[in-house]
């Protein structure tokens, strides 16, 4: 009877280790054996790549530079230089004096009745008398000189539209086409200032140019003519034709709007 129980033992022994090895062992080779679930490690290792995750990107590492500052807009204006206006740039031109109201008006002639007609600026002028004669307008729109020179230096009297940028005030507007008219000078030029005044539709200046031991008369007249831009008569002339200074009033005088 020893040998039967023995052998009982032996039997339920061998059923409870195949019943255990059921649990433990995977039924297949696609099967995960039953177990905890675990949460992935809070860093990655070392010896692989960090995996991604949408739901919580990785924070950046704070920058010790400083964010830069908005730069501001530039001035709106005509600008001739980085930070200037066409005014402040004339302001700080040591070629033109400041207008100041010591400057007085002059006496103005009657208008002459014979006039040229600018379509281009809008403007009627007048048509001086000899020695002036009509030229060859380009780059303006009217052209009248005086016989040349030994210095190469003669009187010129032209119209144009205004070559400048259009200022809120005639005066403004008046004083920048002066200074352009140093262009048409010798270098070096300097002006000085003796009348302003305004005129019907804009402005007049009439001024000295020094240059050397020499000098010119000159005068600008802006006036809006009724074009996309006023219209400038612009006048100069050497000291070595004097006897024309005179005519400076008359074309300062006889300026008008077309029509």
């Amino acid at each position: 009877m020893r040998v039967v129980y023995r052998g009982f033992a032996v039997i339920g022994a061998v059923v409870v280790a195949a019943v255990a090895l059921v649990v433990v062992l995977p039924s297949g080779p696609d099967e995960v054996a039953a177990g905890p679930v675990t949460a992935p490690p809070a860093a990655p290792s070392s010896s692989g790549p960090a995996p991604s995750s949408a739901a919580s990107p990785p924070s950046a590492e704070p920058s010790l530079t400083p964010p830069a500052a908005p730069t501001a807009a530039p001035s709106p204006g005509p600008s001739l230089a980085p930070g200037y206006t066409a005014m402040q740039a004339l302001y700080a031109d040591p070629r033109l004096p400041k207008l100041t109201g010591r400057i007085k008006r002059m006496s103005l002639p009657s208008p002459s009745k014979k006039v040229v007609k600018d379509a281009r600026t809008g403007l009627a002028v007048p048509n001086l008398s000899r020695p002036w004669k009509s030229y060859g307008a380009a780059p303006f729109t009217s052209k009248q000189v005086l016989p040349g020179t030994r210095s190469g230096r003669r009187g010129m009297f032209v119209t144009c539209p205004l070559p400048i940028m259009r200022q809120k005030s005639p005066r403004d507007t008046a004083l920048l086409a002066a200074r352009w008219t140093l262009n048409h000078h010798p270098e070096g030029a300097k002006i000085t200032w003796l009348a302003s005044q305004p005129v019907k539709r804009g402005w007049m200046l009439v001024y000295s140019v020094k240059y050397g031991k020499h000098q010119s008369r000159a005068a600008v007249v802006v006036m809006d003519g009724g074009m996309s831009k006023p219209g400038l008569a612009f006048v100069t002339v050497p000291d070595s034709q004097r006897k024309q200074w005179r005519d400076i009033g008359r074309v300062v005088a006889g300026v008008r709007v077309l029509g």
